[in-house]
């Protein structure tokens, strides 16, 4: 049983050191690959800015109307939802203004 729980220990610190060196060795190659990423990123961004701007038009000509859409879409949903309560909502008014016509009038003095 103890050479079963050392075994354990054995694989867990060979795991342990495994993981470090794989810890070192990305940090290397990402400090190493660094300038390159930097050159690239440049180059692809100054490459992507036209379509970018293209994109940002784009957004400020449909923009608009998606919002209408949108809006259209919340009437329509708070229109389903309502519409369906009406109903409920006479009966309420109805029992409201009977008992409001029952009540005898308050005399102000």
């Amino acid at each position: 049983m103890i050479e079963l729980a050392a075994l354990a220990v054995l694989v867990v610190a060979v795991w342990i050191v495994v993981s470090l060196v794989l810890v070192v060795v990305k940090a290397a190659l990402w400090l190493i690959l660094l300038p390159i990423r930097l050159l690239i990123g440049l180059v692809f961004g100054l490459l992507m800015l036209p379509f970018l701007l293209l994109k940002g038009l784009l957004f400020l000509v449909v923009g608009p109307v998606v919002a209408l859409a949108l809006l259209a879409g919340l009437a329509a949903l708070v229109i389903a939802v309502v519409a369906p309560l009406l109903p409920l909502l006479f009966i309420a008014f109805v029992v409201w203004f009977v008992i409001r016509a029952s009540r005898p009038e308050a005399i102000a003095r």
